[in-house]
């Protein structure tokens, strides 16, 4: 007989009969969907050199200073085509022309204004080279013109100059090509010393990052030590206040010191997010990466004299190169408005074959000489000053530009004598400090295990739970700014103190540019 219960339970073994191969299939098939369903992301492991060469590579930054080189390459490449020979053809494949123009009539003894319908046609293809000793061009080209004419006596005929070498130049005016010359390789080698400039800097404020990151992820881990050390005391203090070891005044200090250790940390953990954020938003990384900081170790004893990084200050920095450019540019300035200000001479002469015929091949045939010599002189009479102003204007601002650039080096030489008094001195701090942090550590836990056994105070505990925490702040700070200190002279010294070498006989093999 089936009962009710029975029936429910035999349709209920149905159903997993019926769909148990299925359920089977769906879960298995689930298996690897689930194996492959992402999970919280990996801690991002950086140390120092790392996050550094990171910054380099990929931050925005660095990618702005290497387009901002390659804009500067581009125009020192284009500045040494233009030394070389060029080859350039010019053409006016048609111009028709139908107008009225003035003409002669001898047998009136008067201008009348005819109907006029020509069509003109050019071509000529010329070699070029400037020369930078005279300012001038010297040209090779050849020619070939065309004209129709559709009036009551149509003709045609053809222009050709089979060959023709000429020079032009300024005979007493300013030379572009000189100035062109002293300047555009300066100007390219003050953007390759700029580029290494700009990644030391950007490797400067990757430290900084870096160790802002570093300083909130200590202060983060203290505030949890802290936390569970102030957990474990409070706990403790219940147990002795419960049989009058200590008093309730001791007691609600331990309580106090625990709330504030939570709010500490709550505050550690804020300011870990920020500097997490702000360091992973330099490295154009997702915001979200959790990165875990390796704190660099004491660093190897580097001793610098104030002179010896003034001369690689002097030697390597791109301002230098640019308050050498600004000099030359005021100076080029000079000189263009002062022989402006004369009179202008120019010469352009030239030696060639010519010859016109009916059709192509007869103007070719038996080119006659041609020779052309032009000179053309320009002298200003009276213009009320305004050559001589722009004279002494152009002189001022050389005399404002020696000033600027002499006020300039001044700071920097100030600037890198300063930091490398703070550098050498931060090396003594880094070790003072390391051995300050030893002994809070000792002292602490000295103290810790005096105060388990009632043979020492909360105050003294409270007291070295304090100097620990500042040992270990101040150790991580003594390496920010001792790194800190280092990277900045890199950055104006261009200089690789641990290889020995200059940074810009890297460049070819970091950039793969010479």
């Amino acid at each position: 007989m089936v009962t009710k219960n029975n029936f429910c339970w035999l349709i209920k073994d149905v159903i997993l009969l019926k769909w148990m191969p299925l359920l089977l299939l769906l879960f298995t098939g689930m298996l690897p969907v689930q194996a492959q369903t992402p999970t919280a992301s990996q801690p991002l492991t950086l140390d120092l050199d790392k996050t550094i060469a990171m910054a380099c590579d990929s931050s925005l930054s660095a990618t702005s200073a290497r387009n901002t080189f390659l804009s500067n390459y581009w125009a020192y490449r284009s500045y040494r085509a233009a030394r070389l020979p060029s080859l350039n053809l010019s053409m006016v494949p048609l111009r028709f022309e139908r107008m009225f123009t003035s003409r002669y009539d001898s047998e009136t003894n008067r201008d009348e204004f005819r109907l006029q319908q020509s069509l003109y046609s050019s071509g000529n293809l010329g070699l070029q080279q400037n020369i930078d000793a005279t300012g001038g061009t010297l040209y090779l080209d050849s020619e070939l013109g065309y004209v129709k004419d559709f009036g009551s006596t149509a003709y045609q005929q053809f222009s050709a100059v089979p060959v023709r070498v000429g020079y032009s130049q300024q005979l007493i005016g300013y030379n572009s090509f000189k100035w062109e010359k002293r300047i555009e390789p300066l100007k390219y080698e003050k953007a390759k010393r700029q580029l290494l400039y700009n990644m030391e800097n950007i490797a400067e404020s990757a430290a900084s990052y870096f160790f802002a990151l570093a300083m909130a992820q200590v202060d983060h881990d203290l505030a949890k030590t802290t936390l569970a050390s102030s957990d474990t005391l409070y706990q403790m203090g219940i147990q002795r206040q419960a049989i009058a070891a200590i008093s309730q005044a001791d007691l609600l200090t331990l309580k106090l010191d625990w709330i504030n250790a939570g709010n500490t940390l709550r505050n550690a953990e804020i300011s870990l997010k920020k500097a997490r954020f702000a360091l992973a938003n330099f490295l154009n990384l997702d915001q979200q990466t959790d990165i875990k900081l390796s704190i660099p170790e004491r660093p190897a004893l580097i001793t610098l004299s104030s002179d010896q990084t003034l001369e690689l200050v002097r030697t390597n920095n791109p301002d230098y190169l640019a308050n050498r450019q600004a000099i030359l540019e005021a100076e080029q300035a000079v000189e263009k408005t002062s022989r402006s200000s004369r009179f202008e001479a120019s010469l352009d002469m030239s030696v060639g074959f010519n010859q016109a015929a009916g059709n192509i091949a007869d103007s070719y045939k038996k080119p006659l000489d041609q020779e052309v010599v032009a000179v053309r002189v320009n002298v200003p009479l009276l213009d009320w000053g305004v050559r001589k102003g722009r004279v002494n204007m152009a002189k001022n601002q050389l005399n404002v530009a020696e000033l600027s650039v002499k006020q300039d080096e001044l700071s920097l030489e100030e600037e890198i004598i300063m930091t490398v008094s703070d550098f050498n001195v931060q090396q003594d701090l880094i070790q003072s400090a390391e051995e300050a942090r030893t002994l809070a550590d000792m002292a602490y836990e000295a103290t810790k295990q005096r105060y388990l056994i009632g043979k020492a105070d909360i105050s003294s505990l409270t007291l070295a739970l304090n100097r620990q925490e500042s040992a270990n702040r101040n150790y991580v700070s003594a390496l920010r700014n001792y790194w800190l200190s280092y990277l900045k002279i890199r950055k104006l010294t261009l200089y690789d103190f641990e290889q020995n070498i200059p940074l810009i006989d890297q460049f070819e093999t970091r950039y793969g540019i010479r």
